[in-house]
């Protein structure tokens, strides 16, 4: 079969999203911590995102999944911009998106869902982005576990975040994140402690 024009963008397309593991999320210069990169923050928002879908009643999950997949990836064009960065840096991100798509079989399905996405009008879009932000709080939370102290400095700054979520589910589970230990899936699951050879006899 021959390569069309539209086949090679495609390549490229699949490459470049493969990239997203190599960019680091900015703010990993604040003490350096091990943050996850962009792609991990994908996944986990798009787990998030199907969550809060299912609190919320929303039946179309192929559309947050969409928008959580994309919801970041001009970022391999412009970078990733934190807390600190987005007060001096301007990022195109709109560029970024028609570049990265350009060609692609992809280009206008997703072109017109990032525009949906930007205007966070549709619940699908306003799911994905309390997932996003619900993301940082879950690695603030893993930070925290490791002796990093990262969430107490930010602390307050974190709290504002709250008043800004579009779905209530995300309102609450954000609450319960704070209250939350990042071992508990390990700890109280199945194990060798539980349910093992090491289990307590008595």
């Amino acid at each position: 079969m021959k390569k069309t024009k539209t086949q090679k963008r495609d390549l490229e397309f699949i490459y470049e999203m493969g990239s997203l593991r190599f960019i680091e999320r900015a703010w990993k210069r604040y003490l350096n911590p091990d943050f996850q990169n962009l792609a991990e923050h994908h996944l986990r928002v798009a787990w998030i995102a199907l969550v809060l879908a299912n609190k919320e009643g929303v039946k179309n999950t192929d559309k947050v999944l969409k928008f959580a997949i994309m919801h970041d990836i001009a970022e391999s064009r412009t970078g990733d911009v934190d807390y600190l960065s987005r007060q001096y840096a301007k990022r195109n991100e709109d560029l970024g998106m028609e570049d990265i798509l350009k060609d692609t079989v992809l280009e206008e399905e997703f072109l017109k869902l990032w525009e949906e996405y930007k205007d966070k009008k549709t619940v699908e879009s306003q799911i994905v982005k309390d997932a996003d932000t619900l993301d940082v709080d879950l690695e603030l939370m893993e930070q925290d576990a490791r002796g990093m102290k990262v969430r107490s400095i930010w602390g307050k700054g974190r709290t504002t975040v709250a008043s800004h979520f579009y779905t209530k589910s995300a309102k609450e589970l954000w609450k319960s994140i704070q209250k939350s230990n990042p071992h508990d899936w390990h700890t109280n699951g199945r194990n060798r402690f539980n349910d093992g050879d090491w289990k307590n006899k008595k």
